[in-house]
């Protein structure tokens, strides 16, 4: 159960973008127990064939919390769309009190495998879609006795790391970040502006379709958001300015026990982007003294780890991993035993070893000597490697999550 429920959001009209499922749909859950009422501002009116929800049934979930629900067809990259939603909502509710800008576009892509599509959609939804709704709630928020606007966006962290693999997603969740520093000043003692993050990722349709099967077990359910949304929402207006983090936020609140968000109680969780940990080395920099402490790190293991892991893994191929994954991966390691390696487990009989695979690779994986080594032996999860920059993947998506998979039946033997 909460800790959070105090009626304090009674009445209060609650207007969130990507409210059909996801984050933006517990925030509303959580206010609509208050008795609140909800404008669901998202572009899903028909049933998706993968994604669950639409604005039709979160409206009836949020009238059976006790709230009262206003389902608004709204693609945040169209201003007349959002523009009609915000006088239909002023329309049916008497005003505005709060905007929560929740919808978000993702591709963790480099620079040149990022359609122009894809930075369009990003910069389209993330940051001018944030931009422009709160441009169109601001004049109604002014006359609310305490507004607020709540952006789901990270901490400035200008760490290269959360640049260099997916530049253009950085770029456009911090121009979420950029409108709370800038409106917090704006509209200082008028209407308080605020950021939320959360510290370990969130178990959401995007992580499932970008971790694969399995990945809910490192994830935190979206109550915590709920939770901490539904704290600094009903602050006082003079709060603001502030780039908060969910598990911070609900420490300082007094609540002690935390598996209750767990998907996996006392399961490893992963970290969320942009958010550096100390034991990721300390340093802010990938070069210089972090770049040497790699490279010592890596001296210092015994002769040839590389070398037996790949010995291990041609030792343990199976028909059934070969059947399971059909796919050829290259791996382009720094550091001691680094060079080329590959794994096929595509051709007759499969191989692995070190150089180019025979065959074409469907994945090239780019790390350390010293994090393959973990990786293989399950001291450290892919998912979390790529998160935190040291995985780079090109390549086929769908293949990598199949070896972490075969990864997890491997780990006994290496």
């Amino acid at each position: 159960t909460s800790p959070f429920t105090f009626r304090k959001l009674a009445g209060c009209t609650l207007f969130i973008t990507g409210a059909s499922r996801g984050i933006g749909k517990a925030i509303a859950l959580k206010a609509a127990k208050d008795g609140a009422n909800i404008v669901i501002a998202a572009k899903t009116a028909e049933p998706h064939p993968t994604l669950r929800g639409t604005i039709y049934t979160a409206a009836e979930e949020i009238e059976a919390a006790g709230g009262k629900a206003l389902p608004c067809i709204v693609n945040v990259r169209e201003e007349q769309q959002i523009i009609n939603a915000v006088e239909k909502a002023v329309k049916t509710f008497g005003g505005i009190d709060i905007l929560v800008n929740n919808a978000s576009a993702i591709s963790l892509t480099g620079t040149l495998e990022t359609a122009t599509k894809k930075v369009n959609l990003m910069m389209d939804v993330n940051v001018r879609g944030t931009y422009l709704t709160s441009k169109a709630c601001l004049p109604h928020l002014r006359k609310s006795k305490n507004p607020h606007i709540l952006n789901l966006s990270p901490p400035m962290n200008l760490n290269p790391m959360w640049f260099k693999n997916h530049c253009a997603y950085t770029i456009s969740k911090y121009g979420m970040s950029m409108c709370v520093l800038g409106m917090a000043e704006e509209f200082r003692g008028e209407v308080a502006v605020n950021a939320l993050w959360p510290k370990t990722a969130i178990h959401t349709a995007a992580m499932d379709m970008l971790g694969g099967a399995g990945i809910e077990k490192q994830c935190r359910k979206t109550d915590i958001l709920a939770d901490a949304a539904y704290c600094i929402l009903t602050k006082p207006k003079t709060f603001t300015g502030n780039f908060i983090i969910d598990e911070v936020l609900l420490r300082e609140e007094g609540v002690k026990d935390f598996d209750v968000y767990a998907i996996a109680p006392g399961h490893p969780l992963m970290p969320d982007f942009f958010l550096d940990e100390k034991k990721l080395g300390g340093s802010q920099q990938e070069g210089g003294d972090a770049a040497k402490a790699k490279t010592e790190s890596a001296a210092a293991m015994p002769s040839g780890p590389v070398a037996e892991t790949f010995r291990v893994i041609q030792g343990a191929m199976t028909e059934e991993y070969m059947r399971s994954t059909q796919g050829v991966f290259q791996f382009e390691l720094s550091g001691d035993g680094g060079g080329t390696w590959y794994i096929d487990l595509k051709s007759k009989g499969g191989s692995a070893g070190f150089g180019k695979p025979p065959a074409a690779a469907d994945v090239v994986m780019s790390m350390s000597s010293a994090d393959f080594v973990k990786m293989f032996t399950g001291k450290l999860k892919p998912t979390l490697a790529f998160m935190t920059g040291g995985l780079k993947i090109k390549g086929n998506m769908a293949l990598a999550i199949k070896l972490e998979k075969m990864l997890s039946q491997l780990n006994s033997k290496l």
